[in-house]
């Protein structure tokens, strides 16, 4: 231990209530932080997982035309560009989705594609009848894009592959018109009904979409809708999801069929996510501003406390440097137990609050607090911390330094 580091923890002794002061505000700063932090990116997660298990991480769907347009490309994985003008027309679906699907699968951060055909029909049980949309999908293909597999709640996946005529119905459709597993519904459309039968019941988690979506294989769509052919979009899923949008822009330039990226999609809730994360990581970080005032003012109290001390010491030999440690170690000192202690506490908090019920039934479904477990988190929390508490260290620490033994004895020390 060297003698700096020991002369810290003695003056630390001297203020000691000042201390506790500074260091509960530490503590508290830094686990307030870590438990805002967890729970607002806990549910920005879940909603992106929900969205990305239900739609997907692209949607390809209008060809469009442009009037002028210059391409300079070897490949799909180098650069290219493209310049445009405004006025694109687009053409409503895919004509030949197994040939746009061939060139997708060039792109190497294309995990999954799933051909999807897409209308609006009426749908009527003995109690209600309903518009809902039709889709139509191949169940295997659908499953590597989404994660329709998890989100059946009643019946099966294979039940809905070998049942004639079976439906995969939401969990607020099902409710509004009573419907049960195994129970029979009418779809109306064009003047023409069919009947089907409930297979299984889905619940992704989204309300707009559980409430208004069926799925039906892609045989029975194609005949309900007349559409023997092509298909609405295109659903695909990436190995890096975060890699969207640099996809999306090169499949529109390459293919000139508009592809539409997940954070684009969903811009206006995760915008809504990312302030709200912000604005508590400031409101929390006031505790963090009043430990570094509190730091500030006991520093500055001892230094004023302790010219004698400081005078004995420059005279033993001690450098400025030497003071200007000592003080700074306090800082060091308090900022390491009330790191380590917040750390702990901001842990407790988020488990303890990852366990508390919290029916939420909005854009997204969950029955508990969400949270994420993240090392960044704590990084962010500590690394503030230690600017702010640091900073305020300086300016005493600074002063204590620049205090002269014989201008302490004459009593002029500023």
């Amino acid at each position: 231990m060297s003698p700096n580091f020991r002369i810290a923890l003695r003056f630390l002794t001297a203020k000691k209530r000042s201390m506790l002061m500074s260091l509960s505000c530490i503590v508290l700063g830094v686990g307030l932080f870590i438990v805002t932090q967890a729970t607002t990116s806990g549910f920005e997660g879940f909603f992106i997982k929900t969205i990305l298990g239900t739609n997907g991480a692209i949607l390809v769907q209008d060809k469009f035309q442009t009037t002028l347009r210059s391409i300079a490309a070897g490949s799909y994985a180098s650069g290219f560009e493209i310049r445009q003008r405004e006025g694109q027309k687009f053409v409503e679906g895919i004509d030949q989705p197994e040939l746009l699907k061939k060139e997708l699968r060039r792109f190497q951060n294309v995990a999954g594609i799933s051909e999807v055909l897409r209308g609006t029909v009426t749908m009527r049980s003995s109690f209600k009848d309903q518009t809902v949309q039709v889709h139509g999908i191949n169940l295997r293909d659908h499953e590597l894009v989404s994660d329709l597999g998890s989100q059946i709640v009643e019946g099966s996946e294979d039940a809905f592959e070998s049942q004639l005529a079976g439906a995969l119905v939401g969990r607020e459709i099902a409710d509004r018109l009573q419907l049960a597993l195994g129970d029979s519904f009418q779809f109306e459309i064009g003047g023409q009904i069919r009947r089907y039968k409930v297979s299984g019941i889905f619940q992704t988690g989204v309300s707009d979409i559980d409430r208004v979506w069926v799925y039906l294989k892609m045989e029975d769509a194609r005949s309900l809708l007349k559409k023997p052919t092509g298909a609405t979009y295109l659903q695909i899923s990436l190995k890096d999801k975060d890699r969207a949008r640099e996809d999306a822009a090169q499949i529109s330039n390459s293919l000139q069929y508009s592809a539409a990226a997940w954070q684009d999609r969903e811009s206006e809730w995760l915008g809504v996510f990312r302030a709200l994360r912000f604005a508590t990581a400031i409101t929390v970080s006031v505790f963090t501003v009043i430990a570094g005032l509190a730091m500030f003012n006991t520093l500055a109290m001892i230094v004023m406390e302790k010219t004698k001390d400081i005078a004995i010491l420059r005279s033993m030999g001690y450098t400025r440097e030497d003071i200007s440690r000592i003080f700074l170690w306090q800082a060091v000192i308090v900022l390491g137990i009330g790191a380590v202690i917040g750390c702990l506490l901001g842990a407790g908090i988020t488990f303890g609050v990852s366990q508390v019920p919290l029916p939420i039934k909005t854009i997204f479904t969950t029955q508990k607090f969400i949270v994420e477990w993240s090392r960044w988190h704590y990084i962010e929390a500590v690394g503030t911390s230690v600017l702010v508490v640091m900073i305020a260290s300086l300016v005493p620490s600074r002063r204590a330094a620049r205090l002269e033994p014989g201008d302490i004895i004459r009593g002029t020390a500023q």
